[in-house]
């Protein structure tokens, strides 16, 4: 495994700027209420902040993205030290963020990002197991408006789509790590304003029927296209999902939203209307950024870690409180 530098000293003291701020935010009686809140998985790690976590079933543990660390990293179902699996030179000094498992091919695909500049993006496919490098494909052009690379999800035939948070598209990536194309359409912004438009196109998922399911976080729209055609649709969502962060299909009917709150979401018409029918709060204070399933159960990375020398990071275990009709 290559060793890298980590990453710059802005983007550490940026995270624990953020840290102190939310401790300074909420008032400790609630802090340990909410940690107290729902059963976790709680493991240790020398870095602040983790984008993303998913669960990987054939190899029996987590994968979680370091984020300021520009890792990857497998904690056991169990909890305890993260092993760092990924740490490419080739990167060295981004944000590691969203992530994908691509059962079919064993492999574990990372969205990198400089998160700051919006300059650099691309997206690296890793052998898991071996950890070898298949590809580290670029996003970002120069002269390019700014970006900020963020998720990804892949389809059957190994294609891969990750969201621009920043300038609202999205890359199509080929099984081989060639660019396809970028979808983009003015649908995607549904709101104008600087306060609508924060933070975009951020959680995808890919459905089994062909199509793909994205959220704009800032607005909480829910967009569905069609990855053959490119044709985009904005799914008629009843309920709020402003900000919508990581997405995780429990069933083709059921759609977890992770966020602040994090919402169940269920459709009975193919994803062209849905409905927010569960809610769940949990430790907001450590910021839910996505959601994983595992053995029927859903799980929530929070981006914050907490401790002193080695970091304390919880995956929530999500129990979701019923709304009202």
């Amino acid at each position: 495994m290559a060793r890298a530098r980590c990453c710059s000293c802005f983007c550490r003291w940026g995270t624990f700027a953020l840290v102190l701020f939310i401790l300074s935010a909420i008032p400790i009686s609630l802090i340990l209420s909410l940690e107290q809140s729902s059963k976790s998985i709680s493991y240790q790690s020398r870095y602040w902040s983790h984008e993303c976590a998913k669960w990987d079933p054939l190899s029996k543990k987590f994968l979680v993205s370091t984020f300021s660390g520009g890792g990857l990293a497998e904690v056991a179902p169990t909890g305890g030290e993260e092993r760092l699996v990924v740490q490419d030179l080739a990167v060295a000094g981004n944000f590691s963020v969203g992530i994908n498992i691509d059962q079919v091919r064993r492999r574990a695909l990372v969205v990198y990002s400089d998160g700051i500049r919006g300059r650099y993006g691309a997206i690296g496919a890793y052998r898991i197991g071996s950890w070898d490098q298949l590809f580290l494909t670029h996003l970002t052009r120069p002269g390019e408006k700014p970006s900020l690379a963020d998720d990804v999800a892949t389809d059957e035939e190994g294609n891969a789509y990750i969201t621009d948070a920043r300038s609202n598209k999205i890359w199509k990536v080929s099984s081989d790590g060639e660019l396809l194309s970028v979808i983009k359409g003015d649908i995607f912004v549904t709101k104008r304003g600087l306060l609508n438009n924060l933070l975009g196109l951020n959680g995808i998922v890919y459905h089994p029927n062909g199509y793909l399911l994205v959220i704009h976080t800032s607005t909480g729209s829910l967009f569905k296209i069609n990855t053959r055609t490119e044709e985009i649709a904005l799914v008629k969502v009843e309920g709020s999902l402003e900000r919508g962060d990581g997405l995780e299909l429990m069933s083709n009917e059921k759609l977890i939203v992770a966020g602040t709150p994090s919402r169940l979401v269920e459709s009975s018409d193919d994803w062209t209307t849905a409905k927010v029918v569960g809610r769940y709060v949990g430790p907001i204070h450590r910021i839910p950024t996505s959601a994983t399933v595992k053995d029927g159960k859903v799980y929530l990375n929070h981006l914050v870690g907490f401790g002193f020398g080695r970091k304390t990071h919880r995956l929530a275990e999500a129990t979701f409180t019923p709304l009202e009709s």
